[in-house]
């Protein structure tokens, strides 16, 4: 496990890979800034070819920035990159394709309302006329499909696919263009548990095929389960490169964050009191007719954390908008006793905050930050009325503000400290650290969380659980949605299952498991 300047004494190199053998990727030495803050500092690593090679280190370890130079998104400020033993130039994503690159990002690049077989051609058509074009991508994805299990309608429009299938879309995109090197950061970020193990079997396959893989990940169950070799990366340094089978879940924690992490939720037994949110039949119908939310009927306590498990686009999202004032809804909420409007006449965020409801929205980049505001001004959003940051009746106090966002980066450790950085230009895990610090620290009576840990890595994780878990030994209520399960099952007092907007069942954690909460997730009542 002892680092050796980046790499492994063996350079990370697979048993069955001959010493002879050129390397499918080498970096050496490359770094890279952004103004103050060094992202990437004389990394040098080696990935052999036919394998999957998993790149792991907390949020803002520079992990992302490296592959995005390997992919001519950024260019290095020094160093050097190798493909298949030979020095190139990767000055755009352009160079990268013709080096046999592709990359799969977190948010896919598709256009929705083209099909699967025009956003494949899309940027790779033959000349002017599209016909030919489709004609050869059709005939060209069929064998694709076949080959590496990669089952995708050519005909279907993109935005009527699930996050699984439009994945595979992305797939199929860079194996159109001749991708030898495939990199996928964060893949299963947004899959189900069986999308996420569909995925696992298409890189394996690929794998056998001869690609080399490249998996950027926080979750080290998934490192331990795919990846033959594994680097760690912290605060953009790569500290070392193991085989996967010599190494451990706890070692891969530690390496990554520089200390021992717990990697299980330490919680003591729930202390429930009073109803502090109680919701009768509520019901949704969106703009299209289709109804999102059936009788929903749940309540939570002080004290307590109600989980709420499914398969994504089966209503949880809608519940939260609707409790967060996002959405208009029939029913009837309460909060401490009062009723909520859900018209939308008065039903608005700030309405809900003023009587005591927090909300950790599931996408932080849409609902919960403006990417292009300083972390500072974020960090006031939905609170700038609070008599703190006033100055008089008619300004803000900026400085009281900035003050307050200093404090808040120093207690949940967000990097880097820099009140005055864009919050675009923080890892996702730190805008995600803002969100929850603005939320949690306003001390709600209700706080509604939506995929608290979705793309963050294990020592945010951490943190971000003992935060909930402190909320609600402080005897406030907390509403959790998340589509995993080892995170429901590990935080929630009770669990409730969702499925096409309705609630299949309920559950203890201590009375359940993954099979069960499966069963229920796919509409079968138990």
């Amino acid at each position: 496990m002892e680092p050796l300047g980046g790499v492994s004494p063996d350079g990370g190199r697979p048993a069955a890979v001959a010493p002879s053998a050129p390397w499918a990727i080498e970096l050496r030495g490359i770094s890279k800034a952004f103004g103050p803050v060094q992202a990437n500092r004389d990394i040098s690593i080696r990935i052999a070819r036919g394998s999957i090679h998993g790149i792991v280190g907390e949020n803002g370890a520079g992990k992302s920035t490296l592959m995005s130079i390997l992919y001519g998104f950024y260019r290095a400020d020094a160093g050097e990159i190798l493909i298949g033993g030979r020095p190139v130039q990767i000055p755009d994503s352009q160079a990268a394709i013709r080096a046999g690159i592709g990359m799969v990002f977190q948010h896919f690049k598709l256009v929705p309302n083209f099909t699967v077989l025009e956003n494949v051609i899309l940027g790779a058509e033959d000349g002017a006329l599209l016909r030919p074009s489709l004609t050869r991508a059709r005939a060209v994805l069929a064998d694709l499909a076949r080959e590496y299990d990669l089952d995708v309608d050519p005909n279907a429009v993109v935005e009527n696919l699930s996050v699984g299938h439009q994945q595979r879309v992305e797939i199929l995109k860079a194996l159109f263009r001749r991708a030898d090197i495939l990199i996928l950061d964060e893949p299963t970020g947004v899959l189900t548990p069986d999308e996420a193990d569909h995925l696992f079997r298409i890189l394996r396959g690929l794998r056998d095929q001869g690609k080399t893989i490249v998996l950027i990940t926080h979750k080290l169950r998934e490192i331990m389960e795919i990846t033959d070799h594994v680097s760690v990366m912290r605060r953009g340094q790569m500290v070392a490169t193991v085989p996967t089978p010599e190494t451990s879940p706890e070692q891969l924690a530690e390496l990554m964050v520089g200390r021992k992490v717990l990697l299980h939720v330490d919680k003591g037994p729930a202390a429930p009191g009073r109803t502090v949110l109680q919701v009768e039949n509520l019901a949704l119908t969106d703009a299209q007719g289709v109804q999102r939310l059936r009788g929903i009927n749940l309540h939570v306590r002080a004290g307590e954390i109600l989980g709420i498990a499914g398969v994504a686009g089966n209503g949880q999202s809608e519940l939260l908008d609707v409790l967060g004032g996002y959405a208009r809804a029939t029913g009837r909420v309460t909060v401490n006793g009062v009723e909520i409007d859900l018209t939308g006449r008065t039903g608005d965020g700030r309405s809900r905050r003023a009587q005591g409801i927090a909300h950790v929205p599931e996408d932080r980049q849409v609902r919960g930050l403006i990417l292009d505001f300083a972390a500072w001004e974020n960090v006031g959003f939905g609170y700038h009325h609070a008599p703190e940051y006033q100055k008089n009746a008619l300004f803000m106090d900026n400085d009281a503000l900035r003050a307050d966002c200093a404090a808040k980066m120093a207690r949940f450790d967000i990097r880097p400290p820099i009140p005055a950085l864009a919050a675009r230009n923080f890892s996702g895990g730190n805008q995600q650290k803002i969100i929850v610090a603005r939320e949690i620290e306003r001390n709600p009576d209700l706080l509604l969380v939506g995929q608290p840990t979705r793309g963050v890595d294990i020592g945010a994780i951490e943190f971000i659980h003992k935060q909930i878990i402190a909320l609600r030994d402080a005897g406030k209520a907390i509403l959790l949605v998340s589509v995993e399960l080892d995170e429901i099952l590990s935080l929630s007092d009770r669990i409730a299952v969702m499925f096409d907007g309705r609630i299949m069942g309920e559950r203890l954690p201590s009375e359940t498991n993954e099979r069960d909460l499966g069963l229920l997730m796919a509409g079968m009542a138990g």
